[in-house]
């Protein structure tokens, strides 16, 4: 009656909390989603959660299958790298390099949770902000970078992790707290607080200002999230950031962020990797492993398309 599919949809419709986001994750459509659930609640005799509510609410029966889902699903994962282990593969090197300084919330739960499940790879992590990592990665010193940046190189393959969206995050008080959304003239005369990074690795710059050929009165620039918001709170300048980076500090009232554009600016992060190591069981569990941790942990982000 049941099967490993059900669980992973209602693990997914749990995490995502709507059928639409469910649907993404799992690469299906809404309606082919739809038909899986109606399906097994007519197996089983019984609704597993309430439609259109928002959090989703799961009836007992949902709730009994959830808990079914949390003690078997990473009982699966882990007999599937066993397996991988079985059949070779367990030991290799993951170097990889980061082109975002706000990914590091995300990416240490999942380097943690790799290391516990692959001891036998060595396992390095570098800051890809005072050199080129996509070149490196090109010539074999590294192995995986998380970018948002995909650059057509020979022989390297991007995955996509997740889409987000970016924000600016002005002081409270600030005069564009008020505005429905910001268009690139309203920066024309304020300080731009951005990570100490080229201009053209920001999509601040690159998507939203530069085509509109507008230059901030001013830019800044500081190593941490925390500081950045600091300045943003005190009124001495404005900061894009992702919307997962900027939550908690929005949540709490401490900055106000604001809708870059009448449609929002959106990007996808991307795990560049060299086409000889996507088959490797570790890279491929690591991938799997990030896109869980991100989608667990990152308020606002969404399946990535293509």
């Amino acid at each position: 009656m049941l099967e490993i599919r059900h669980l992973k949809t209602l693990h997914a419709l749990r995490e995502a909390d709507s059928l639409v986001e469910a649907a993404e994750r799992l690469h299906l459509t809404q309606s082919a989603l739809s038909h899986q659930f109606k399906e097994l609640e007519e197996r089983l005799g019984m609704p597993l959660f309430v439609r259109k509510t928002k959090p989703v609410r799961f009836s007992s029966a949902g709730l009994r299958l959830l808990q079914l889902a949390d003690s078997l699903l990473p009982q699966l994962r882990a007999a599937e790298r066993d397996m991988a282990r079985l059949a070779g593969g367990t030991a290799g090197r993951l170097h990889m390099a980061i082109e975002c300084h706000s990914c590091f919330q995300w990416l240490m739960p999942t380097i943690d949770q790799f290391r516990d499940s692959w001891p036998e790879v060595e396992l390095d992590l570098a800051s890809g902000f005072s050199f080129a990592p996509l070149p490196a990665l090109a010539r074999g010193d590294l192995d995986l970078v998380v970018t948002s940046d995909p650059v057509e190189l020979p022989g390297i393959t991007y995955v996509p992790l997740f889409t987000y969206e970016a924000l600016l995050a002005v002081a409270n008080q600030h005069p564009l707290a008020s505005k429905p959304y910001i268009q690139p003239e309203d920066l024309a005369g304020e300080t731009l607080i951005t990570y100490p990074v080229e201009r053209d690795r920001l999509d601040i710059f690159t998507r939203f200002l530069e085509p509109a050929d507008v230059e901030p009165a001013q830019v800044r620039t500081a190593e941490l999230t925390v500081m950045m918001m600091q300045l943003v709170a005190s009124g001495r300048g404005v900061c894009g950031l992702p919307n997962w980076a900027m939550h908690e500090y929005s949540a709490r009232g401490y900055v106000t962020a604001k809708k870059l554009g009448s449609k929002g600016l959106y990007a996808t992060l991307y795990a560049a990797i060299r086409a000889d190591m996507l088959d490797a069981p570790f890279m491929r569990d690591f991938l799997l492993t990030a896109k869980d941790t991100s989608f667990a942990t990152l308020e606002g982000v969404s399946a990535a398309r293509g």
